[in-house]
């Protein structure tokens, strides 16, 4: 990577999170997909401003024999479609000069995200030894991200301050763009943030630094995404749950779940955080006796004597 080429990175990331106002993950997933185009470019003596069409099409081929999936692919098209339009608003490069103005992502088929049912949540929680401390916190845990739909990231930012308990609702910040909302939580999710804050929490020594963390691990500090991801993983397999779980499934689930009930799509959108309806709209995957129970029991033909 050449020093220009260093340099060019710097002005994106400040592009991305200062004018774009993207999140730093988001931010930190487009420069990623950049050095790895400077990385190949490498090889053909060329940098980011002298590419081509053609080499960018070769490196899109390159992620493809690599083992790379269409949506992941599909993601790297967008960071690097986003870099070459900051260059030609920086004036580095003219709208003639960008190499992917004609590359088209992979499609993608509809894919729908895996659900737990009730049963299955509720085998994960009854599967928790809640003589220990992390039992405790895990409990609250589970029912937070299940009963709020809270992304994993979400989930570890969360403060003492975060949780209104005479609203009952929480401030969910550092969600996608860094924004905020506020989400309903239930008074059986508040119960169990109550128990771990008072049983467990107010006796750990908290590290320098996590004073307001909600969930805290053992030594104190805040909890990683990782370590929600082994927490869920190990639950399900004492539950016998055989599905591919991750903390996001439980976000799925509340949706899903608050779909199947009548709840509004709008109202899951905004509880969500989704800036599109059309992302909400993968939830809408009820099966089809239960689509036929709902025509059966609501359409007016139907309800004649």
């Amino acid at each position: 990577m050449t020093e220009r080429e260093e340099k060019l990175r710097q002005r994106f990331g400040a592009y991305l999170t200062v004018e774009r106002a993207l999140s730093r993950n988001t931010a930190a997933s487009y420069d990623h997909d950049v050095q790895k185009l400077m990385t190949f470019l490498e090889g053909s003596g060329r940098d980011v401003t002298t590419a081509t069409a053609a080499d960018v099409e070769q490196f899109v081929c390159t992620l493809h024999d690599v083992g790379v999936g269409a949506r992941s692919t599909a993601r790297i098209i967008s960071g690097l479609k986003t870099f070459y339009k900051f260059l030609r608003v920086e004036g580095v490069i003219s709208s003639e000069q960008d190499p992917t103005a004609l590359l088209d992502a992979p499609r993608l088929g509809r894919h729908l995200p895996q659900v737990l049912t009730l049963e299955e949540i509720d085998a994960m929680v009854s599967c928790i030894d809640m003589s220990k401390p992390e039992g405790v916190r895990n409990r609250a845990i589970i029912e937070t991200m299940y009963g709020c739909g809270l992304r994993v990231s979400e989930l570890v930012n969360l403060t003492l301050q975060s949780v209104v308990r005479d609203e009952e609702y929480v401030i969910v910040q550092h969600g996608k763009g860094d924004k905020q909302r506020l989400v309903p939580i239930s008074p059986v999710a508040l119960h169990w943030i109550d128990v771990y804050i008072e049983e467990v929490r107010s006796r750990q020594v908290v590290a320098r630094g996590s004073d307001d963390v909600l969930f805290l691990n053992r030594r104190g500090g805040r909890l990683s995404r990782q370590m929600v991801f082994l927490i869920i993983k190990g639950l399900c397999e004492l539950a016998g749950v055989r599905k591919t779980v991750s903390p996001h499934t439980l976000r799925h689930s509340f949706a899903t779940h608050l779909l199947e009930g009548g709840a509004n799509l709008r109202a899951i959108q905004q509880m969500l955080g989704h800036e599109s309806i059309t992302t909400t709209e993968v939830y809408i995957h009820l099966d089809r006796a239960h689509l036929r129970d709902e025509i059966l029991l609501h359409h007016p033909r139907n309800r004649r004597q």
